[in-house]
């Protein structure tokens, strides 16, 4: 079955890259999103994939998207569609497609089988598009969770390409060599907690706990606090959260939810935050249950409010499924849905 799913699969890419296709680079494939020709054709057995990967003396990529994904066009056509980002993938990596929602059998890495959208819950993928890089002995050594912009993505390219991950964090990588034009600021809001940042939590605190992780140069951290921060519906849903903003790398004593004290730094690299703004949302006992840590517009990032504050994560694990039912809602009541 699985064979003649691939002859299927290689047809339709051969005649989608004859003369008079439809287009030029983009295959309209079963992976949720049109995604290029170059990608890997896999019979999505994980172990096979990455031992093949290994002998041609690259690495191998799994990317999770779905249909209607703006943030996914948006790699395939911001980042994918740049020549030397484009060239620098194919060179060093095979990048295998998953559908979120889709019904294919994988073989995972311990060769037991799910379904793709079993395989994504299995995995944790709570955002599209989710990116999971994989070393030569099948560990994920890169996560990117959410959408990230051309310079940022090609950077991450760079770090597993060239195996930095023995030598550094990818928040210090990634700081380095992603350098953008920003205000040069932490900016600062009325609902932040003040510091000395005491962030403990009971299990009779009630409120869910908001941490803002930025830092001053950060064009994405301009953007958030310049137009998303600045809504009324994202504002009227912060009022039960508290929230606070720590430095990425910076030195400032906090007390975690745990109640243990650190360094904002040293609790970001526990974390494993890299990209900025990122938000980790703690539930009333200090358990993490959700976070935000790619580029997103403000209906996703209301959604991510919303999906904590109603506590609504207690009953639906997929905060996809959530943000779909919630922009039916929306509509139905006659309101609109900016997913871009």
């Amino acid at each position: 079955m699985k064979r003649l799913l691939y002859l299927c699969v290689l047809v339709s890419t051969l005649l989608a890259a004859a003369p008079g296709a439809a287009a030029e680079n983009f295959n309209p494939s079963p992976h949720a999103i049109d995604i290029p020709l170059w990608f890997k054709t896999s019979f999505l057995d994980f172990r096979e994939d990455i031992a093949e990967s290994t002998r041609q003396g690259k690495r191998l990529i799994a990317y999770f998207g779905q249909d209607g994904c703006p943030y996914c066009r948006e790699l395939m056509r911001a980042s994918f569609g740049q020549k030397d980002i484009a060239d620098k993938a194919r060179k060093h990596f095979d990048i295998v497609a998953l559908n979120i929602w889709g019904d294919r059998e994988v073989a995972g890495l311990d060769r037991s089988t799910y379904s793709e959208k079993s395989f994504a819950a299995f995995m944790k993928v709570q955002f599209t598009p989710t990116l999971l890089f994989f070393d030569e002995h099948g560990k994920v050594v890169l996560r990117l969770n959410g959408y990230y912009p051309p310079h940022k993505f090609a950077a991450a390219l760079d770090y597993v390409a060239g195996r930095h991950e023995s030598r550094t964090a990818f928040a210090a990588y990634l700081a380095e060599n992603a350098r953008e034009q920003a205000s040069g600021r932490l900016h600062d809001e009325p609902f932040f907690m003040r510091p000395p940042h005491d962030l403990a939590r009971s299990p009779k605190a009630g409120r869910p706990l908001a941490v803002f992780f930025e830092q001053k140069v950060c064009a994405a951290c301009d953007e958030l606090h310049g137009t998303a921060l600045k809504r009324k519906s994202l504002r009227s849903l912060l009022g039960t959260f508290d929230i606070a903003r720590l430095e990425l790398f910076g030195q400032g004593r906090v007390v975690t939810p745990d109640a243990r004290p650190l360094t904002e730094d040293r609790w970001a690299r526990e974390l494993n935050v890299a990209y900025t703004p990122s938000i980790i949302f703690f539930d009333g006992g200090g358990k993490e249950i959700h976070r935000v840590e790619g580029y997103v517009r403000p209906f996703h990032l209301e959604s991510s409010f919303a999906y904590v504050g109603s506590g609504a994560y207690r009953k639906e694990p997929s905060f996809q499924r959530y943000i779909q039912r919630r922009a039916e809602s929306i509509r139905k009541a006659g309101g609109t849905v900016e997913i871009w």
